[in-house]
């Protein structure tokens, strides 16, 4: 099957429409008509080869929301016309411990949704930025928010679970305080969550513009982080930090505002290290360093769930293919609120 789909065939050139193959569907594959896919930053550092091995042509895309047009005969659990959604694992070796735990996204053999191996043509998965796609049965995911939201779901499937999987690991819920490092793409579904999750929630940003805003996404309490005297406030108050800035930044500013055992956990992806911590901050109150990356099928599912049933969906802005390279640029300065969201239905337009 033929599709078409926006990519890039080299890191220094624009995304452009192209046409794709999708393979027929096997057994146990479901075959997907998109109808919305997210933009994430990490579709940018990918297709720009600013992380290694990036394989072109890339279509990038792992936000993915639909329905089934098609079922392999031996899958069970979803039928056609169902509302579905696919994230960034797309397969995995399906036997190691981490898989058996429900935990693939830990899994040597995980496989991304783009840039990953693939027996398909070319050779290397190619993502949403599509209007169809072939996913094998335990890859996808039910989507039981009401259609009229379903632009707004897809960016749960990469910022919803990377937010929701450590607030979840850490337990959060009434009684913790939680801080959320950056109002972002991830941040904002951070705040939601743990929000809905019965937490203190605390946001953290160093834009004074972003008080209003961030009390609104569900923030108790802002903290513009340039400010001594409000940091200060906060020292060794925070059971669990989440920081989803995807920057280099001092992380000691952060450690120390947690309390004894309390974790800070990093989500963001910076193209370069953050200068490394103090020491002495962490094994003074027996703090913790600790990162996390999206999340397992079975739980990426309960986030889901969980999502529809608090009424929880991004930020976004609905936008057509053509307009895909200008929304990296926007992206890079930090113009949007606070997912760009592509509508399929205008890939054939290209």
């Amino acid at each position: 099957m033929h599709t078409h789909a926006y990519g890039a065939h080299a890191s220094d050139q624009a995304l452009e429409p192209m046409r794709i193959s999708r393979r027929d569907p096997g057994a146990h594959d479901v075959q997907i008509d998109i109808a919305y896919c997210g933009i994430c930053h990490s579709d940018l550092h990918q297709v720009r080869s600013e992380w290694a091995g990036t394989l072109y042509p890339c279509v990038p895309g792992h936000e993915i929301v639909g329905r089934v047009s098609a079922l392999g005969a031996d899958v069970k659990g979803f039928r056609v016309g169902d509302l579905v959604g696919v994230g960034c694992i797309v397969d995995s070796c399906k036997e190691c411990e981490d898989c058996e735990s429900g935990l693939e996204n830990y899994c040597d053999g995980m496989v991304g949704t783009y840039n990953g191996p693939t027996p398909d043509a070319p050779g290397w998965t190619l993502g949403g930025y599509s209007q169809h796609i072939v996913v094998h049965e335990r890859y996808v995911l039910h989507v039981r928010h009401p259609e009229s939201q379903l632009a707004a779901v897809a960016p749960l499937l990469c910022a919803g679970i990377t937010t929701y999987s450590p607030l979840r690991h850490w337990k959060v819920g009434p009684g913790s305080k939680v801080g959320v490092v950056g109002i972002g793409g991830l941040g904002h579904m951070g705040i939601k969550i743990a929000h809905a999750m019965g937490a203190r929630v605390v946001a953290f940003t160093t834009s004074e513009s972003k008080r209003a805003a961030a009390k609104q996404l569900g923030a108790d309490e802002v903290v513009v982080s340039r400010h001594a005297e409000e940091m200060a406030a906060h020292a060794k108050s925070f059971d669990l930090i989440l920081d989803t800035v995807a920057a280099p930044h001092d992380l000691n500013a952060l450690l120390v505002l947690l309390k004894r055992d309390g974790t800070m956990v990093l989500v963001g992806a910076p193209a370069t290290p953050h200068p490394s911590p103090q020491v002495f901050d962490l094994i003074t109150r027996r703090r913790s360093l600790a990162g996390s990356m999206i999340g397992g099928i079975p739980e990426t599912q309960e986030m889901l769930d969980f999502c529809a049933e608090h009424g929880i969906v991004a930020d976004i802005e609905l936008i057509r293919a053509d307009q895909i390279n200008a929304s990296y640029e926007r992206m890079l300065r930090g113009d949007v609120k606070y997912r760009f969201v592509i509508d399929n239905a205008t890939l054939a337009a290209g």
